[in-house]
């Protein structure tokens, strides 16, 4: 991976400039006072990835040259994630390097960490894990007293458990969320925290029903339960939704009914042109829903036309973009029907040209 510089002298600088770039960027659109949410300038990315290299007898993560995959340096330090990965990381190479079964062919190391000090890390092997590997890697697990897990081909090898239990403080009030390895979560958790505070705090008077695309293991959907009557969450990741069914579970939320379906499957289902068994089984009548709100927090490509015309329909729109220039270009045709009431720059991305931003939109 190619990591940013960190330098904490420059974080204001470099912030403020990121935050001109924005107020430029969507300078055609009738712009609400701009909200800015800062990072905490070191230790703030609670989930990496490192490539490992190996050299005779050393192993050592590297970081490549951006745009370069054959350039790369040795990493000696990592400011960047969090204090639990930090305490770990290079520690865990020197338990490796001596141990030829453990090392042999490791190519990747992923870490997980949560703010409430929970670590997984999972080891990628180009080469079949076996009985020996699995042993070895239990003296390893014990070692260090974490969760640890092996991956090759077509083969995962889970010591203990695959998952960490995070657990954050939104507005006075603690949210349990299960995360689980190799799927989505919030890589910047201090940040994280302030975005589910201002889409509660934007949310707090919609009323009605709420209905969330992209819900992953709902980590808005438990936020903003509190604000809604009823909430329906559509996702189609089937270990994300098991997820999001763990946590409504954990933090008592009773109105909620996760969906595994796609934003365009549950376009279909509330236009009734097609039935869903998955509904029924679930017992959700959508007729009886009465949706004042949609959030979306879609991938880097935004919402396709089909999406838009549909969120259009509702007459409070947050959307939570990690792509300023999707987002640009949904608000184009959004703003036909709705105006900006809102809109915040969250820093999920420090000493990076990356930006998080939320928009709230009301119907005209």
């Amino acid at each position: 991976m190619a990591l940013p510089v960190v330098d904490p002298s420059q974080y204001d600088v470099q912030l403020s400039e990121k935050k001109a770039t924005i107020e430029q960027q969507f300078a055609e659109f009738t712009l609400p006072p701009m909200e800015l949410f800062e990072s905490e300038k070191t230790a703030y990315r609670l989930r990496a990835e490192f490539r490992v290299w190996h050299e005779g007898d050393d192993l050592y993560y590297v970081m490549f040259k951006p745009g370069d995959k054959h350039q790369h340096s040795r990493l000696e330090t990592c400011p960047m994630v969090s204090e639990p990965i930090q305490q770990v990381m290079f520690k865990l190479l020197d338990y490796l390097r001596p141990n030829e079964l453990l090392r042999r062919r490791l190519f990747q190391v992923d870490f997980l960490s949560t703010l409430s000090g929970e670590l997984i890390i999972s080891l990628l092997y180009h080469k079949p894990l076996d009985e020996a590997w699995t042993e070895e890697a239990k003296k390893l697990k014990e070692h260090f007293g974490i969760h640890f897990i092996g991956r090759s081909r077509k083969t995962k090898i889970v010591l203990d458990q695959d998952f960490a239990i995070e657990k954050m403080q939104v507005a006075g009030r603690e949210l349990v969320y299960k995360q689980v390895e190799n799927s989505f979560t919030q890589p910047n958790g201090g940040v994280c925290v302030q975005m589910l505070e201002w889409a509660q705090n934007v949310t707090q008077d919609a009323g009605g029903d709420l209905v969330e695309l992209y819900c992953g293991n709902g980590n808005f959907t438990m936020a903003l339960a509190q604000n809604f009557d009823r909430v329906i969450a559509t996702e189609i990741a089937k270990v994300s939704v098991n997820a999001a069914q763990y946590n409504i579970e954990a933090n008592q939320v009773n109105n909620v009914k996760i969906l595994r379906m796609s934003s365009e499957e549950f376009s279909q289902a509330l236009q009734g042109v097609r039935e869903f068994r998955r509904l029924k089984q679930s017992e959700v009548d959508l007729s009886s829903y009465n949706f004042s709100t949609v959030l979306v927090d879609p991938p880097r490509s935004g919402l396709d036309d089909e999406t838009v015309k549909q969120v259009a329909e509702y007459d409070n729109i947050v959307y939570v973009s990690c792509n300023p220039e999707t987002l640009q270009e949904n608000l184009k045709s959004l703003t036909q029907t709705h105006t900006l009431q809102r809109f915040a720059i969250f820093d999920q991305f420090p000493y990076t040209h990356h930006l998080e931003c939320g928009v709230y939109l009301t119907r005209k």
